[in-house]
């Protein structure tokens, strides 16, 4: 089959791989009708992930039709079906309580040194990601293997196009779960940092959960104009001293909560932030946290701090007193997907939630090399690129 793979920083090929194969009784395998380029993907293009080998198959956000199936999963052939990035098994500890993505059995035992080792206990498993994250290939293909098939997958009814329910997989759980880590209040004004997908499904999130102002901060207009148009107060990092303004924004005591949709590749003008940006490209693994670092200045004293945004690693001049001196309460890590995907898909069945908005650019699968450049060189315009493995290239948009 022809899939996307990783070969080194920038560069990323479709070539021909091996079929996926039924390994496990609960395994299914998908054929992808629609795949998509996360902003967590251009971390791996940036070569900022460890734990990536050439080969590498990609993608984390897909959806597909079920072709064949293990003698224990629940799917059907013929279903379509939305598949969480998050791998896991359903029945351990952290699956019984809903925390999906600290699964404790979907990382292969002999791929959980390295994670537990960085950070003191094991990661549950992605798909198309890391081997920090078990090497299980993506789904920028033709077909993937779906383990766990009894868990994570979601039935799609015909009525809905891909478009409409694509996101269910990552970036429309992720905004929905930053938003809801920020415990909003109906009198609350809330901050997100970070206007891309992730960050946009936050801001409509927080409004959906009924916040009374949302304040939107990047600095590319277009995707400014899009929170705008979802209901948000927009910020020009690039134009506006930011805390000034949030200050200004919420008469004067500092924002109730905040969300870094942004995470480890932030850009701001601070010198600690340069730095940092040094030591990530030569090596040396310092996550640029600037927007983290900023929202936690900004944050009014006993506030709440969400953190969708992707750290793998350490960082610099981190602001520990203001976290404790102002008495705020943190809440982060990879989403729950699975605790989300019936409730979401509802919301986009009755039309209270939006997904398609995001959607700037349709390419075949054969262009996805293109694609992952201009997502990463031109995040102003190219907002959001599916990935189609059966379009032809004359037929792009």
């Amino acid at each position: 089959m022809r899939a996307l793979t990783w070969q080194g920083t920038h560069d990323v090929r479709v070539d021909n791989v091996p079929d996926p194969e039924i390994i496990n009784p609960r395994d299914a395998i998908l054929k992808i009708t629609s795949t998509a380029i996360c902003g967590s993907d251009l971390h791996l293009y940036d070569g900022v992930i460890p734990g990536v080998l050439p080969g590498d198959v990609l993608g984390h956000e897909f959806m597909g039709e079920v072709v064949e199936t293990g003698k224990d999963s629940t799917l059907k052939k013929g279903q379509r079906v939305v598949v969480p990035f998050t791998i896991s098994c359903g029945n351990c500890f952290h699956c019984q309580i809903t925390q999906y993505s600290a699964c404790e059995n979907s990382n292969p035992a002999e791929k959980q040194d390295m994670s537990a080792t960085l950070y003191g206990h094991p990661m549950s498993a992605l798909f198309g990601y890391s081997h920090l994250t078990g090497g299980y290939s993506g789904g920028q293909a033709e077909y993937v293997r779906v383990p766990f098939s009894d868990v994570g997958p979601i039935v799609i009814p015909d009525h809905l196009e891909d478009d409409k329910v694509l996101f269910l997989s990552d970036i429309l759980p992720t905004g929905w779960m930053g938003a809801e880590n920020a415990e909003i209040q109906p009198d609350d004004t809330v901050a997100v940092w970070g206007c891309g997908p992730v960050g946009l499904f936050a801001v409509q999130s927080a409004l959906v959960m009924g916040a009374s102002k949302v304040i939107a901060i990047d600095h590319h207009p277009h995707r400014l104009e899009l929170a705008r148009q979802l209901g948000a107060e927009v910020i020009n990092f690039e134009t506006t001293e930011v805390r000034e303004a949030l200050m200004e924004m919420s008469g004067g005591i500092g924002v109730d909560a905040v969300i870094d949709a942004v995470g480890m590749e932030s850009h701001g003008f601070a010198v600690d932030n340069m730095l940092d940006m040094v030591k990530q490209t030569i090596g040396m693994g310092a996550d640029r946290a600037a927007a983290l670092k900023q929202a936690i200045l900004a944050v009014r004293p006993g506030g709440r701090v969400s953190i969708p945004g992707v750290y793998g690693g350490m960082t610099d001049k981190f602001p520990l007193g203001a976290l404790m001196e102002k008495g705020l309460k943190v809440n982060s890590g990879q989403t729950h997907v699975q605790r989300y995907t019936k409730p979401l898909l509802d919301k986009i069945e009755d039309g209270t939630l939006d997904t398609t908005f995001l959607i700037s650019h349709r390419l075949p699968l054969e262009d996805a090399a293109r694609g992952y450049k201009n997502f990463r060189e031109q995040q102003d315009s190219w907002t959001k690129v599916i990935l189609k493995p059966g379009m032809e290239m004359e037929k792009a948009a």
